[in-house]
């Protein structure tokens, strides 16, 4: 019993040895068909089932080795394991989990008695793909598959050979006759751009026509069709079509500027002219003005044509030179005389042709800033903006000299150095300054000014601001061109260049100065205005020689109130010097009981006009100090003209006055003294609100003011001498 078991698994081990060459690729197809949880299971299989014996240490060697024989046997091994799989599902269903099963039960799978042989061995044979090397051995690249070509068998039609133009081409028109097969000589050239109509432009058929080229728009719309083409169609050529259009324009420009418009009668051929332009032709034949000239005829007018004139015509500097040399070859009885007379009757005759604009040729005179070099006083910034724009910065290591010399140029300016540092304080964005606070009811200080930075950046902020010399003329220009037109509506100034008096009337004229009267409504009857003939913003910037006539003005002024019984104060209001206005004094007489008490009035609206804290003393008392010795100069050596001040008179020599630090809240124009005046003498607020203007034409106050004035008039001793 036990040979015959041994001959059955001697012949099983010789059928097993058979079959290991056709396991192989089956065992591949299983393979790929169950996965990789196939393989897995398979190989779990096949340790359960070959854990012990001489067949499990075969099946491990045929794995290791990597020889073809061996590896033919491993998978012949693995797939007669999977050939007896389902038996030994079962039998380990039977035996227990984690049993070894006998060697001596293996038997063939089931396979329909079919058991393979030899032969059926050798006709096995590897699909294409395993024959494929290892997918790591591989490197894919994704490469776009060529679409094959498709050979085109359609025809090409009639629209893929016609002319396509674009809406924005140029010469469209040309273009659109060249596709439609038209001559363009025969619509354009043989016919002009202006030709004679039997008609005027607003005539009875004019509405006629008008509705005519409507329905030509209307119909161009309604079909969508070009605009041209429907004009052809009911005009019969393009010509007429314009020419409507033209009579068109023509009347909207009638019914937009009314009757008085003067235009066209007749179409001009404008329109129709552009219309040739676009297609890129011109009319040879449209008039003489579209005629070329002749080459001939060219050199003709070109020889006969007058030469330019070279010479630039004179400025008034030179011809002022030009007369001095004429006059003095006069006196002399020169023989040139003659020719200089010529030559400046001919420059004085081209400088009135001239249409130039005047050029300003700028000087001390006119800025102390552009005076001399300023080579000592600053750097150039050698930098690309610096050397496009002329940027400059002060100069720390100035020299003796170059401080006298910057300090010349600065001296007198408006502001001064004070100005100066609040400049360079607005121009540095972290500084941040932070002033009290006030209201009416109380003083409330928000936070203290920051004393901290402008130690810490003292040097910084005394820097000055220098300018570029470009700046520097630009604001030169400005401030001049400002000046002239300051100048020229001043109603006090004497214009020399057109000899036109000032609009205020003049009543009595001395050398520098001149009595006027005030604008109306007065505040009180009877009052004068002392001006100088010169524009100055404040009566500090008058000469010796203009305050010895005002002065004069002064004295005769109160003996003529006196006389009438009645006292008499002068006032001035400077508080805006930047607006330039044309200094003057105003002269306001009282009433002898008022005029004590003047002072008073005028102390305790100073007191309550500016802030509580100010810098200045608020009440500067110049006619105490006229009669501690300083006599009639007190007020000039007592305030700077760079001030903005008010300043009044109770005394030929002096009174009291106020330095304005804040313009904003004193009141505009001349409203602080009228009120001041109005309320002494109970006027009306209305009158006193109201500041009039002179009027060129007369005044009526004139006749009566002289015939008081003319008693007093101290002007007559320079008139008879």
């Amino acid at each position: 019993m036990l040979s015959k078991n041994h001959s059955h698994v001697t012949m099983t081990l010789e059928d097993f040895e058979k079959s290991l060459a056709e396991g192989k690729n089956e065992e591949e197809k299983i393979k790929s068909s169950h996965g990789h949880e196939g393989s897995r299971k398979h190989h779990r299989h096949h340790r359960k089932h070959h854990g012990d014996g001489e067949d499990h240490r075969r099946h491990k060697r045929a794995k290791r080795s990597t020889s073809r024989d061996d590896n033919n046997r491993a998978h012949g091994n693995r797939k007669i394991s999977l050939g007896f799989r389902g038996e030994r599902t079962n039998r380990g269903a039977s035996q227990g989990e984690g049993e070894t099963e006998d060697p001596a039960t293996w038997g063939p799978a089931k396979n329909d008695g079919h058991i393979p042989t030899s032969d059926s061995i050798g006709e096995t044979k590897r699909d294409s793909w395993m024959e494929q090397p290892s997918a790591s051995d591989i490197d894919y690249t994704q490469k776009g598959v060529r679409e094959p070509f498709e050979p085109i068998t359609s025809r090409p039609s009639k629209a893929d050979f016609e002319l396509k133009i674009h809406e924005n081409e140029l010469n469209k028109h040309h273009l659109q006759y060249l596709a439609d097969g038209r001559d363009i000589s025969e619509d354009f050239i043989e016919k002009p751009a202006q030709h004679e109509v039997d008609y005027v432009f607003g005539d009875a058929g004019a509405h006629w026509r008008m509705s005519k080229l409507n329905r030509v728009y209307k119909q161009a719309e309604e079909t969508g069709k070009p605009v041209d083409e429907m004009a052809e169609k009911q005009y019969g050529d393009l010509r007429t079509f314009d020419d409507a259009r033209e009579e068109q324009i023509e009347l909207d420009r009638r019914d937009t500027y009314g009757e008085g418009y003067v235009g066209k009668e007749k179409p001009s051929g404008e329109l129709f002219e552009e219309r040739k332009l676009d297609t890129g032709l011109r009319n040879k034949g449209s008039g003489p003005e579209h005629d070329e000239p002749d080459v001939q005829e060219l050199s003709r007018e070109i020889d006969t044509e007058k030469p330019l004139a070279t010479t630039v015509p004179l400025d008034q500097t030179a011809l002022n030179r030009l007369k001095a040399q004429m006059l003095k070859a006069k006196v002399r009885g020169s023989s040139n005389a003659a020719i200089l007379e010529a030559e400046y009757n001919n420059s004085m005759a081209a400088l009135a042709k001239s249409k130039q604009p005047d050029i300003v040729v700028l000087g001390a005179m006119h800025n102390r800033m552009l005076t001399g070099s300023r080579e000592g006083e600053v750097n150039r910034i050698d930098n690309k903006r610096g050397r496009e724009r002329g940027l400059v910065e002060e100069n720390e290591d100035m020299s003796i000299e170059d401080m006298v010399r910057q300090e010349r140029r600065l001296r007198n300016q408006a502001g001064g150095d004070g100005q100066r540092f609040a400049e360079r304080i607005a121009k540095d964005a972290k500084f941040d300054v932070r002033i009290p606070f006030q209201t009416n009811e109380s003083s409330l200080t928000l936070t203290q000014n920051d004393l901290d930075y402008m130690d810490e950046n003292a040097n910084k902020l005394a820097k000055r601001v220098q300018r570029s010399e470009i700046n520097l003329k630009n604001t030169a220009i400005s401030d001049l061109q400002m000046m002239n037109r300051i100048l020229d509506n001043c109603p006090l100034c004497h214009h020399e260049n057109t000899n036109t008096p000032p609009v205020a009337p003049i009543v009595s004229l001395a050398t520098r100065v001149y009595l006027t009267l005030p604008t109306e409504p007065e505040i009180s009857e009877g009052g004068a205005c002392i001006i100088p003939v010169q524009h100055r913003g404040n009566l500090l910037e008058c000469d010796d020689d203009e305050w010895e006539e005002i002065r004069n003005f002064m004295k005769s002024l109160t003996r003529m109130y006196h006389d009438h019984g009645r006292d008499v104060i002068f006032y001035e209001n400077a508080a805006v010097p930047q607006r330039k206005k044309h200094a003057g004094m105003e002269v306001v007489p009282l009433p002898y009981s008022l005029g004590e008490t003047a002072p008073a009035f005028f102390k305790e609206a100073i007191l309550t006009s500016d802030e509580e804290w100010t810098q200045h003393k608020k009440i500067i008392d110049t006619l105490f100090k006229a009669k501690q010795g300083q006599g009639k100069t007190a007020f000039r050596r007592t305030l700077a003209k760079e001030m903005p001040y008010f300043h009044v008179w109770f005394e030929i020599d002096g009174g009291i006055g106020h330095i304005v630090e804040d313009a904003n809240r004193w009141p505009k124009g001349d409203l602080f003294a009228r009120e001041i005046i109005g309320g002494m003498l109970d006027v009306a607020p209305d009158i006193v609100k109201r500041q009039g203007r002179w009027n060129r034409g007369g005044d009526r106050r004139v006749d009566g003011f002289r015939k008081r004035w003319e008693k007093f008039d101290w002007t007559r001793v320079l008139t008879a001498s």
